[in-house]
């Protein structure tokens, strides 16, 4: 793994501070050096170094998206994504993975899973180098009772292998599902505590008993694993709490009293919103049938203004909010995920560092990995991402992959930044045949 040395880039470390002209080498899989240094200037690089002249590029930490499904097909239904193929559904899991890594998403948390082993096997793929991708937290299927959310089972197909997701009923089917989760390896459990209005189940419906929960969780962390939750409804949100289910995905309906819980806990939860999900699907979903008026009537509309209402509530209280938005659906398209920064500008009110930071240091906690991930500081590990541009002017550069000139992770090159010749040169590479940093 050779050495690399970025020089005369703009520096945005995570911290939370304006970014500074300087310059960073990485070592092996790890942040060697960083200093600061005024534009166009430049030290000499240890033997044999890659150097990239960014020309006053923007370097920053790699992304971590917190809600991720790469078994979510782009299509329309549940009913679409899960009747994929297994054989086709990994290739296409693999691919996608790729997808993520070409955005600057360097981490994943994996949301849950179509098919019970999915996540496993990309997670163990990319860790063992068979194919391309993020680092990668895999969940389970969804994990749901009869008729919630999740159950597409049908009365001449009663075999739970053909549900999108693990059907429960009672503690005990709960306990064995956990187990038999945990046996394949998972690193989270997911659960769906809410109802899903495109499904016919409104999303602030709740249909588990707290015994089931219960039982959920304290299986999980028996055998060291997390649980994630879907959790839509006012009761759901306060159960996660209640419980201690860590990871809160969507969280729309917070009352008073369950943002107060969460603001008890705050360091005990994460909550992913996917407002993605639903401004797209209030907004761009017509030709899929999901007129404006038809997701009024399920009740999008309202649940929209609701969420935005939440999150406005949760930033003013220091709950930690992250981006993931339930990508993979037609209208939400993997590899668009970075829209979830601007609609936290846009309709959170977060600043546009507010929203930098919630992609890169917030994110190391959620991956498990506390700051080895999400900062650009000595020691750390080189998830590396070279824009053209700055996303602290501009939040939606994000989502251009043209603007991601490099991706780096783990100290190499996904894609590296182009070669272009001439003075100054931005995105210039070299080789030096120095053996030692000299100021």
């Amino acid at each position: 793994m050779a050495d690399v040395h970025f020089t005369n880039v703009r520096i945005f470390d995570g911290g939370g501070e304006q970014p500074f002209m300087g310059e960073l080498m990485v070592s092996g899989n790890r942040i060697h050096r960083v200093v600061k240094t005024g534009f166009g200037q430049r030290s000499q690089p240890v033997a044999g170094a890659t150097v990239i002249d960014g020309g006053g590029a923007f370097l920053m930490p790699g992304m971590v998206e917190a809600h991720t499904h790469f078994s979510w097909n782009d299509q329309p239904s549940l009913d679409a994504i899960q009747r994929m193929p297994p054989e086709e559904h990994i290739l296409w899991c693999a691919e996608v993975a790729k997808r993520y890594l070409d955005m600057g998403w360097t981490s994943c948390v994996g949301a849950a899973c179509a098919k019970p082993r999915l996540d496993v096997v990309i997670r163990n793929a990319i860790n063992d180098g068979t194919i391309v991708g993020p680092r990668y937290l895999a969940a389970s299927q969804e994990i749901t009772v009869p008729g919630g959310l999740g159950d597409t089972t049908q009365p001449h197909l009663p075999q739970p292998e053909f549900a999108f997701g693990a059907v429960v009923s009672g503690a005990e089917e709960m306990r064995r599902c956990v187990r038999m989760f945990a046996k394949y390896g998972v690193d989270s459990l997911k659960i769906n505590l809410s109802g899903e209005s495109i499904t016919g189940m409104s999303s602030e419906m709740s249909q588990f008993t707290e015994e089931e929960i219960r039982t959920c969780v304290q299986e999980a962390k028996a055998w060291g694993k997390r649980v994630a939750a879907h959790a839509r409804s006012t009761w759901a949100i306060k159960q996660c709490v209640k419980q201690g289910i860590e990871v809160i995905y969507h969280a729309s309906f917070a009352d008073e009293e369950a943002l107060d819980l969460l603001e008890a806990h705050k360091f005990e939860h994460f909550v992913a919103p996917g407002l993605a999900w639903l401004i797209r699907t209030v907004n761009n979903a017509s030709e899929y049938g999901l007129t404006p008026e038809v997701t009024k009537k399920m009740g999008y509309h309202r649940e929209l203004e609701a969420a935005i209402a939440s999150m406005q509530a949760m930033r003013k209280r220091g709950i930690r909010i992250l981006p993931g938005g339930d990508y993979g659906f037609a209208w939400t398209p993997h590899g668009t995920n970075a829209r979830d920064l601007e609609y936290f500008v846009r309709h959170v009110g977060m600043s546009t560092m507010e929203a930098l930071l919630s992609a890169t240091a917030w994110g190391g906690p959620m991956m498990k990995m506390g700051k080895q991930i999400g900062y650009l500081r000595e020691g750390c590990l080189a998830d590396i991402l070279l824009i053209d541009g700055d996303p602290l002017a501009d939040i939606t550069i994000l989502q251009d992959k043209a603007r991601i000139l490099a991706v780096m992770k783990d100290g190499e090159f996904h894609r590296a930044p182009p070669v272009r010749e001439g003075t100054g040169g931005a995105y210039l590479r070299e080789v030096r045949p120095m053996n030692r940093w000299a100021a």
